[in-house]
This record gives C-alpha cells, structure tokens and sequence, in this order.
C-alpha cells in the first residue's frame, strides 16, 4: 500500500531564506553578521493556514491528479451530460470550479450560462481553458471567495461543486457550497452532487500496523513509543485491499445537501457492525457514497475499498487494542467529528468502539486529527 498525507497544503510548504554576509572594513576578519530579509520573507510571515491551503491548489499537481481520477471526473461528466435536458438554458455555478472542467462540462450540456467561482490562481489557466476550447461566451471565471464576491445575476439554477475531501469532509468546502446554496440557489433549484453517505467497517491490517505503528516500538534497539502515541493519533489515507474488510459495514451518517446546515455538519453518531468471518481487527476504515439524485438519471460512486481506485482512497484508524473477532460478533461505538479549533479545514474525530464475547472485552475511546 502507498499512503498519502492527508494535507493536501502540503504540497504548498514554504520556506524563508535568509542571507547571511561577513563584513570588514579594512581586509579583517569580523563577527558581524548581516541578515537580508525580502519582501517575499515578509510576505510568507503574513501567510495563514488559509493562504497554504489556496497556495496548494494553485499548484498545476493537485489538479492533474483529480483529473486523471476517471471514477470521480467521468461520474460528473456522466450526470451532468446524461441529464443535459435539466441544464439546457440554465444559469449554473460552479464552486470552487478549479481547472474548469466541470464548468465545461456544464456548456457542453447547454447551460445558457456558467460561472465558475475559485479563489487559488489556477483561476487564471481556467480561464485561458475556457476560451481555448471557444466557450467563453457561455462561462465566466470568477476569482475570489464564494463568501466575498457578488455574481452578475440574483439567482442560479443549478450548483454544481467538486467539494468533497477526505473522509467526505476534510477542508470543509461543503461549508462553502451551503454558503453559495443560501445565497443564490433559487427556490427548486438543483445541486450536483446532492446527496453523501459515510460507511465504517473493521480491517484485518497486521503488517501495515507494524510497518506503521508498531514500528516505533524498537527503533535500532532504542524505545521511541512516544512517537507511537503520535502515529496512533493521525488516521491514514489509504487503499484498503477489500479482502482485509473482515465485519460488515455501516452507515452512520448522511448528508442531503439540500436540507442541511453548516452546524449538522458537526457529528456525534452510532455504529454496529457484525464480524464476517474469524480474524483479529487492528482499524476501522471509512469510507463514503455520493449520489446525483436531482437528476432523471440518478447515478453517483463510491470511494469504498470495495470499488474503484479514487483519490480521496479511504481513512483509516489504528485502533489500541487488537480485536480478536469471529464471525457473527458484534463490534459497537460511536463516531464524532467536528472543525478543529485552531484551523476549521482540519477535523477532530474520537472513536469509541464496544466490543465483548467471553474471551475478551474492550470498552476504548480514542481521539484523533485528520490534517
């Protein structure tokens, strides 16, 4: 398995230089030194989480990947132009449009309009994109914040939104979508997608724990298990091979983006799932749905270990104690989630799983931080 950081501003990593120059005034040697700071030194001190966060999506990179994400690009494609009668002649918005793609797509199924709102700079390729393929008279790239710009018309028919992250909402960009939905979707308005779901099930997971856990246990003979302590708290964006889901799986919450506010988003859920066959659960894996209902077709994907590669892979969580599990056991919790304090688009989650059979009983809580 190849892991990735789940950051995606990691990508976007600055680094201030500085210039240190020994001066002499007569040919000898001095202990002066001299630091030059520049205006890009100052510029990057000033810079956010937030400015990190556009900086990583101004990269040409991130956009690459999603692209060549055929499940994710073909499934918007697929509900946008096999329901092309509902676009045709329609004012359309598209948050956080990126390269254009979608917005593209939404001309090519004969929206009569399409704004397409990004606030990174990758808004000034999307808009050489737009009139390299001769739809600039049907879209208009829009560089800001969906929560700063004002758009030429009162109201959209149809929003269309790339928005989900890791574990469905990790960078809160869909706070964003129900932000442009309230001020512009008009009444029996359409959005794409507008339905997701989240699953949960236990994985059978030893030798990648050990490789990435475990692992700071005996480092070159030496004890480093505060870094353990660490590993254990960061969950891991990954694939999970379908072969090591050994319990069934669960949805335990779901998100009608036509119904639901910023604060629903903030979640404190059950989940029951039953062991499928005998073996030992080292984490638990997330995963989630999303459906195009608002369609005459209604289609969508999943991001499951159980379908086709995607980008967002599924999250996993190492869990303290090993679960020695058999077929028809009943493993119990609950699963909480919301924004982290010192920076919204990270998410703090704690899992409490409840397990007991006669041979071993487990009532934990773990906290963790997806970032």
């Amino acid at each position: 398995r190849t892991s990735s950081p789940a950051n995606s501003a990691d990508m976007a990593d600055q680094a201030n230089q500085k210039t240190a120059e020994g001066s002499s005034a007569d040919n000898k040697t001095s202990n002066t030194t001299t630091t030059t700071t520049t205006v890009a030194d100052e510029k990057d001190k000033e810079k956010t989480s937030s400015d990190y966060y556009w900086d990583s999506y101004a990269h040409f990179a991130i956009h690459e990947e999603m692209l060549k994400d055929e499940v994710r690009t073909k499934g918007y494609r697929d509900a946008i132009i096999r329901n092309a009668h509902i676009f045709k002649g329609k004012t359309v918005l598209d948050v956080g449009c990126g390269t254009g793609i979608l917005s593209l797509f939404a001309a090519k199924a004969g929206a009569k309009q399409v704004f397409g709102v990004e606030c990174s700079s990758i808004a000034e390729q999307a808009e050489e994109i737009i009139k390299q393929n001769k739809f600039d008279n049907v879209v208009k790239i829009i560089r800001g914040k969906v929560e700063d710009i004002k758009l030429p018309v009162d109201q959209v028919d149809i929003i269309i939104s790339e928005w989900m992250g890791y574990f469905l909402l990790y960078e809160s960009m869909l706070n964003t979508v129900l932000v442009a939905r309230d001020k512009w979707l008009a009444p029996g308005g359409k959005l794409f997608p507008d339905k997701a779901t989240m699953y949960i099930a236990g994985i059978e997971d030893a030798v990648y724990k050990d490789e990435k856990i475990n692992f700071w246990e005996n480092v070159y003979g030496f004890d480093f298990s505060p870094i353990k302590r660490l590993a254990l708290l960061e969950p891991l964006v990954d694939t999970v091979d379908p072969q090591q889901v050994i319990t069934t799986n669960c949805c335990f919450n779901s998100v009608d983006l036509n119904t639901v506010k910023i604060e629903d988003l903030t979640f404190d859920c059950e989940w029951n799932v039953e062991g499928k066959r005998q073996d030992l659960l080292h984490a638990l894996v997330v995963w989630f749905d999303v459906q195009f209902s608002a369609g005459h077709q209604s289609l969508g994907f999943s991001t499951g270990p159980h379908a086709r590669y995607t980008h967002w892979k599924q999250t996993v969580f190492y869990v303290n104690d090993v679960l020695a599990c058999r077929k028809g056991d009943k493993i119990s919790g609950r699963i909480a989630c919301k924004p982290n304090k010192n920076n919204h688009r990270d998410l703090d989650i704690k899992l409490t799983v409840d397990f007991e059979t006669d041979e071993q009983t487990v009532h934990n809580t773990q906290d963790y931080r997806l970032r």
